[in-house]
């Protein structure tokens, strides 16, 4: 069996472990043992980093893209279908690799991202296209977003790619900040609320979304991406509000005190105390997780806005190092606790 240097550490603790208690003959342990191939690269790690690297090279290549077709092609009819069978391409490839080597998660992801950019690009060039040739103009541009959300949520679901489903949700948040600020006239409010208020509700909806998903065979594989999303746009909404809490502009948020915005950091505590309640209730390590983050989060952003110009440096970081040691101490508990639990399981499954 081949496996990579750490994973062969803990299974021949393992081993051990259960030789000392005597759960497997020194025979069983040893021919267990030999049987270990170790792994010395990590070749799947190099081929993740690689690709990435290229992504980000594309993403440069994309930008660069659209100037040079303009450059030869002078039609903009002409540069929308360019880019919009370009992207097609890279879908069916990108779709074809994943059916007939699904092992190449990588690669085949990679493809479909060149497809997505293609499709962001062509998007752009759209309204460029309609004005130029056609004489139509508008200011809102969110219609525009709009059709990259359908576009890549239909391709997600169709291909049950979770990176092109997860920029359709990103793309309904962009569409959902550029809607209503266009309707609000680019003002701070929108029926009561500012921007991070508006994405509380998306990530409320996208939770709320991800649980009737797993409902659908066609939707189950792509129901935890949606969480995590959701997740994200909740917790990095209400961490803003907790600072900047429901105000229109800087001046007003200036002149408002400490206790005024006191109730948006408890909001975002029990919501964090929520996700961890439901993390372990239901062996959730994703709300967990989160939940745990952004507590953490939340209580050194009140550490820094109560104490930062209240106390001494010397003495502000002191209590700062002191609390990161002591987290540090308690996670190598827990760590410990996990082990002893996790050992005494394997004790008993056997």
């Amino acid at each position: 069996m081949q496996v990579y240097k750490k994973n062969a550490s803990v299974i021949r603790g393992a081993l051990n472990f259960w030789r000392t208690e005597n759960l497997i003959t020194e025979d069983q342990a040893d021919k267990l043992s030999s049987s270990i191939e170790v792994i010395g690269f990590d070749w799947r790690k190099l081929s993740m980093f690689s690709i990435l690297f290229s992504i980000f090279s594309f993403v440069i290549a994309a930008v660069t893209l659209i100037p040079e077709l303009q450059r030869y092609f002078k039609d903009e009819i002409m540069q929308c279908i360019t880019l919009a069978l370009a992207a097609t391409l890279c879908y069916v490839f990108g779709a074809y690799r994943k059916a007939r080597w699904p092992e190449k998660f990588y690669s085949n992801e990679g493809i479909l991202f060149l497809g997505v950019l293609f499709t962001a690009a062509a998007v752009f060039v759209f309204p460029i296209m309609l004005e130029v040739r056609f004489s139509i103009t508008s200011d809102d541009f969110s219609s525009l977003i709009l059709i990259s959300y359908i576009i890549y949520a239909i391709l997600g679901l169709l291909l049950n790619s979770k990176l092109i489903w997860c920029f359709s949700l990103l793309s309904l948040g962009s569409w959902l900040g550029a809607k209503t600020g266009y309707i609000s006239g680019w003002g701070a409010y929108y029926l009561g609320m500012n921007y991070p208020s508006r994405f509380v509700l998306l990530g409320l909806f996208l939770i709320s979304s991800s649980i009737s998903m797993k409902l659908y065979l066609k939707t189950l594989p792509l129901h935890r991406s949606t969480l995590v999303v959701g997740l994200l746009y909740l917790f990095i909404s209400l961490w803003i509000m907790s600072i900047f809490g429901n105000y229109s502009d800087i001046h007003s948020w200036y002149g408002a005190k400490q206790i005024e915005l006191f109730h948006w950091s408890l909001i975002f505590a029990l919501v964090a105390g929520g996700a961890i309640y439901h993390g372990l209730s239901f062996d959730d390590s994703v709300t967990r997780n989160f939940g745990i983050t952004f507590l953490v989060i939340n209580l050194y952003t009140r550490f820094f806005e109560y104490f930062w110009d209240g106390i001494h440096k010397s003495i502000f970081f002191g209590i700062l190092g002191v609390s990161f040691w002591v987290l540090g101490i308690k996670a190598e508990k827990i760590f410990n606790i996990c082990s002893i639990y996790n050992k005494a399981n394997i004790t008993k499954a056997t």
